[in-house]
């Protein structure tokens, strides 16, 4: 049975807390488009993305306009692109042939130029991790990641030597635009292989062929609950958020629900995140305050 208070609740959380699905993430696999040859390598890249994720602008774009949620991004990870350009080498080509395709698919990001470093270098994983700037300079829609590290095997020094290194040189390649490559670079620790976030996003290798991963904002949802709780024990705190990330979930669960079966993919995961944005109140930063931290942040912080 519909209950009003819940729906007018909700309706609340979009218009006054900021709540909103920050992104719908496409997750493909690109294991079958191996190729020793770049060249068709990359066309299959090409044609496997079109195939899946050719509506994926569209059918989101739906779901906005018939539940009345906003939907901000819309984007694609595909299986860490160093992977599949060992057999052939020049990941450049692969960079390029994945902004031919967010592009002409009208995604926001696309994630995936990536290597998993955490215990050694593979073929191919420090030839794309030495191209990044050059990637990244020359496309509007990549977005790169390398994992250097791992609670169970610890920390590759030589990957993160080289990675200081790339993430000055990718600044220094898009200085004419802000820096803006390296905003579209992360350097993990234990990376999730079902991230649907930007800028650290792929597809892991043991993901299924195709799905789709939702991501939820809301920081301001919960400050919000948490500032008619004053004075709240910790344990109370601690259920009030609980409660809370219960109901935005729900509403990340619907859209990828949905989603899914009009695009023939499973659906897979809501992530919820508390990363801030330009709107006001809408930090981690105010939740913290409001549990009763005396102030976050200082002079260049994004919090």
């Amino acid at each position: 049975m519909l209950n009003t208070k819940d729906i007018m609740e909700t309706i609340n959380m979009i218009q006054e807390e900021n709540l909103d699905i920050r992104t719908i993430t496409m997750g493909i696999s690109l294991l079958d488009c191996i190729d020793p040859d770049a060249d068709a390598a990359c066309r299959k890249i090409y044609n496997k993305i079109m195939s899946k994720a050719g509506r994926l602008v569209q059918v989101g774009e739906e779901i906005e306009k018939e539940y009345g949620i906003p939907i901000i991004n819309k984007r694609i990870s595909v299986t860490p692109i160093a992977i599949i350009s060992a057999a052939s080498g020049n990941p450049i080509k692969y960079a390029h042939a994945l902004e031919q395709a967010a592009a002409d698919c009208g995604v926001n990001f696309i994630g995936g130029y990536s290597a998993l470093v955490q215990k050694g270098f593979a073929p191919g994983d420090e030839a794309l991790i030495r191209s990044i700037p050059q990637a990244l300079a020359e496309t509007d829609h990549v977005c790169s990641s390398v994992n250097i590290g791992s609670t169970k095997a610890g920390i590759n020094l030589d990957a993160c030597k080289l990675m200081g290194e790339v993430v000055r040189q990718t600044a220094e390649a898009t200085q004419d635009r802000n820096c803006i490559g390296a905003a579209k670079l992360v350097v993990f620790c234990n990376a999730p292989e079902d991230n649907p976030f930007m800028a650290g996003a792929f597809h892991g290798v043991g993901e299924a062929d195709c799905i789709i991963n939702v991501g939820v904002s809301g920081p301001g949802v919960v400050r919000a609950a948490l500032a008619k709780a004053k004075g709240a024990s910790i344990s109370e705190v601690a259920d009030i958020i609980k409660k809370t990330a219960f109901k935005i979930t729900r509403m990340g669960q619907l859209v990828g629900t949905v989603a899914g079966k009009r695009l023939g993919v499973p659906f897979g995961i809501v992530d919820l995140s508390l990363a801030p944005t330009p709107a006001v109140g809408d930090s981690v930063a105010h939740i913290l305050e409001e549990i009763g931290l005396e102030q976050c942040g200082t002079h260049g912080t994004t919090a």
